[in-house]
Formats: structure tokens, sequence, C-alpha cells
């Protein structure tokens, strides 16, 4: 096994726009804007040379900067929209970095404005899984609260409602099932070149690390955003 000597790039993706949470990159949260906790999270890595904001909002350009991030690109607007896959603007960051410097870095990671709660063990696990050299790309995960065997359904066409998992897989007992995980958004590591020869994670090696609940939220509502500030107010009690 190739074990990679890892010096990474890391990006922060993050859109004005937000129809669940507006403006939620910049909601101050702990005394500090969302965005904040990401870049600090980043900053504080030694294995990561550079940390990049990929944004299309000025206002949050400024505010990373002030924190100590780089943006030396305003993404495209048309990268920036509800509908716009996240992997488009990875690969737009990587051909930003190639074009304005004629290099880009061997590896990518990606740390998400949503997740403040992770901690920096978060991202140094991501960092040694992917150090192994036998990823594709590293995701974050934990323990699915509900099995896809028994838990989950979804809506037919009648109204009514069924497994979501119909493969006749056997499984009488919940017991027996295999254990699902949720995908976070506490840390991605990847190799770039991955990242622009293939059109989804999935279509390589994924190998995972497994992130405690209470550092696993991802803020997509205002509900979301209300647990973040009590969790935090309860670490800070503490």
């Amino acid at each position: 096994m190739v074990r990679i000597l890892l010096r990474a790039t890391a990006f922060i993706f993050a859109r004005g726009g937000s129809k669940g949470l507006p403006g939620k990159n910049l909601l101050q949260l702990s005394g500090k804007p969302l965005i904040a906790w990401a870049i600090e999270h980043a900053l504080s890595i030694k294995r990561i040379d550079r940390v990049i904001v990929s944004t299309d909002s000025e206002e949050i350009a400024k505010v990373a900067k002030e924190f100590g991030a780089e943006v030396p690109f305003i993404r495209p607007a048309e990268l920036a929209t509800d509908e716009s896959p996240e992997w488009l603007a990875w690969r737009h960051a990587l051909l930003y970095l190639k074009e304005a410097t004629g290099k880009m870095p061997t590896v990518m990671v990606s740390i998400p404005a949503t997740s403040p709660l992770r901690s920096t063990l978060d991202i140094e696990n991501c960092l040694d899984k992917f150090e192994n050299g036998s990823a594709d790309i590293v995701i974050t995960v934990k323990e699915a609260d509900r099995s896809p065997y028994f838990n989950m359904v979804r809506d037919n066409l009648d109204g009514s409602v069924s497994l979501l998992n119909t493969l006749d897989t056997g499984f009488t007992r919940r017991q027996d099932v295999p254990t699902a995980y949720d995908v976070l958004t506490v840390c991605y590591v990847a190799r770039s070149a991955f990242i622009l020869e293939n059109e989804s994670l999935f279509d390589g090696r994924v190998e995972a690390v497994l992130v405690p609940n209470e550092r696993a939220l991802d803020i997509d509502t205002p509900y979301d955003f209300q647990i973040a500030k009590a969790m935090i107010l309860s670490r800070e009690e503490k």
C-alpha cells in the first residue's frame, strides 16, 4: 500500500442564498459568524496549507477574509443555486487554481460551514484515513437513527406507504440487518484528480470516518440552528 505524504488545500463552499435558513453562513453563533467556525477549524490543521472560501456572495467573501481565509475568486451564480450540485462547485474551485497557478492541490479537503459542532479531531481522522492511500474520497458518517430495512417508508401513487428498501433480504429481525449510516457534512477529503474525472463521490472507492452524534449536526433549518446554539452553550457551561 502506498502511503501518501499529505499536504492539502481546504475549501469552504458557502452560498449566499439558503431557503431553509436565509443568510445562514453569516448568522452569529456564540459570538461569531457560522462560516468562521469552519475557517478556524481548517486553519488549525497543520497538514492544510491553504484555506479557500468559494462563495457567490461579496459579503461572505469579506467576512471570510476577516477570519483568515483566502477568497481568490467569486463563484459564478449558476454554480450557487439551490439546484446546483456542490460537486460542480468543487470542480470549479480546483480548475480555477489550475488555470490561475498552473497547478492544483493533489488533495482537497471540503469543510462545510454547516457543521460547527465538529472537532478538529474529526478532520484529522479523515486525513489519517485518506493518508493510508486506499481511498479516492473519505466522508464522515454517523449511525443512522432509523433502519431502511424496517423503519423507513416511502409514498406510493395510491396514497399508501411501503418500505423504502423492498429488496428480499431475508431479514426478519432488526438486530440482524447491516448497520446503516447517515452521511454527514463534517468533512470530506479527496484526490483532486478524482473530483475532475468523475461525476459523483460514489464513482470511486469511498471510505468513512465515524463521528459521534454530538458532533454530527448539519445546520439546514432554524430548528437545527437553535440546537447548535443550545449545544454550544452547554459545552461552554461545562
